[in-house]
């Protein structure tokens, strides 16, 4: 008879093999990144569930029994954080049989293998949020039906298929949905651009418009005075025939006066109508230097707005540099006040420098006046010693004697 025990070790480690394998193969297939939806996913976490918590011992409360794995896990996290090293460790790691029984999957060649099967997953983007979960709740119960392969799981994963050409379809369609918003939104912003330089264009030549009638109107008052040029010369002209007749009729007799006088009116009537072309000419001038000045008009305009935008600025800058100004003739009172504080205190400082000088060179002198004094006493002591040590010798010689 086999070993209970070891026959649900083997069943989780070849429901843990299934599990992996199925999620990695869904995991390629599908080709994008997991969540915590995905069904393989949750099922290989029900799985691994199952053998973590295979053997694990019961731990005694006040209130009641408590089975958890989260105490194995924090060990294996305090005492072996590199991940590669765990599955050679994972046999002997130090403590582990205070959490398992000595029967349980985690203590056997099965954890070992589980751990190398794990290594698999590294193909797989995943992207799992925890927050808000209930980790501590039931054990799930593990689907088999997830892992048998019948017709019916034949047309599911066609589905699946189905179901994921569809996806892409629709991510391409959200894609290019996307892209015509932009284009459209691209589109409303150069319509309203093209709006706002129909209105400017508009409101230009509404000015234009005013221009023409004014030039139009000052059109006809020239032409109204030209009017009255040629009237008054046709005027004159009329009057210097008159004139021209009755000298005429006076010098009949004098046909060389006769001619001189026709001469005369000819050459009137041809300065006359050159001084007309040379008016038509000087208006036709003064048009052209009309519009050129109304140009230069604007153009000076335009020159003073900058000019007068470029004067409020270089006032502001003058304000601001006079503000700076100020504030930096403050703090120039304000450290030369310091200064002048300063100054007295090293004169201050350097009268008492000299004093502690003064004290020093007469403790100095004094220090020297009684090294003399000692030196002399000294001196003399040496000498009266000397005499009293020859005087004693002499009476220890005579004592002797």
């Amino acid at each position: 008879v086999k070993d209970p025990t070891a026959v649900e070790r083997a069943n989780l480690l070849n429901m843990a093999k299934l599990s992996i394998k199925g999620l990695i193969e869904s995991a390629l297939s599908f080709g994008r990144t997991l969540d915590s939806d995905y069904p393989p996913l949750q099922q290989f976490f029900v799985v691994m569930e199952h053998c973590l918590k295979h053997g694990l011992k019961v731990r005694k409360s006040f209130l009641s029994y408590n089975k958890t794995i989260w105490g194995p896990l924090e060990l294996v996290e305090k005492l072996y954080p590199e991940a590669e090293e765990i599955a050679a460790s994972v046999r002997d790691l130090p403590g582990l049989n205070e959490f398992y029984e000595y029967h349980a999957l985690m203590m056997e060649e099965e954890g070992a293998v589980i751990v190398g099967l794990l290594v698999g997953l590294n193909v797989i983007d995943a992207n799992l949020c925890v927050k808000g979960e209930d980790l501590d709740s039931q054990v799930g119960v593990i689907d088999f039906s997830v892992y048998l392969k019948s017709d019916d799981d034949i047309g599911g994963k066609e589905r699946n298929v189905q179901i994921a050409a569809i996806l892409d379809q629709k991510n391409y369609v959200e894609e290019l949905n996307r892209q015509l918003n932009s284009t459209v939104s691209s589109l409303h912003a150069r319509v309203d651009s093209l709006e706002k330089s129909n209105t400017k264009l508009i409101e230009e030549l509404a000015i234009a418009k005013n221009n023409i009638i004014k030039l139009q109107e000052e059109n006809h008052q020239l032409r109204s005075e030209n009017t009255l040029i040629l009237m008054k010369t046709q005027h004159h002209l009329e009057a210097t025939k008159v004139d021209v007749e009755a000298e005429l009729q006076t010098y009949k007799h004098s046909r060389q006066g006769l001619d001189e006088m026709y001469n005369e009116a000819r050459r009137q009537l041809r300065e006359e109508a050159q001084l007309r072309q040379d008016m038509e000419n000087e208006l036709v001038v003064q048009v052209s230097m009309k519009h050129e000045i109304e140009l230069a008009m604007k153009l000076l305009e335009k020159d003073i707005h900058e000019k007068q935008d470029t004067l409020i600025g270089l006032r502001q800058q003058l304000d601001e540099v006079k503000a700076i100004n100020m504030e930096m003739y403050q703090k120039l009172q304000v450290s030369e006040d310091a200064m002048k504080e300063k100054n007295e205190i090293i004169s201050r400082l350097e009268d008492k420098t000299n004093q502690i000088n003064a004290a020093m060179k007469q403790l100095e002198q004094s220090d020297k006046d009684l090294l003399t004094q000692t030196r002399t006493i000294a001196m003399s002591f040496v000498k009266c010693a000397s005499n009293e040590a020859q005087h004693q010798y002499k009476l220890v010689k005579d004592i002797s004697f």
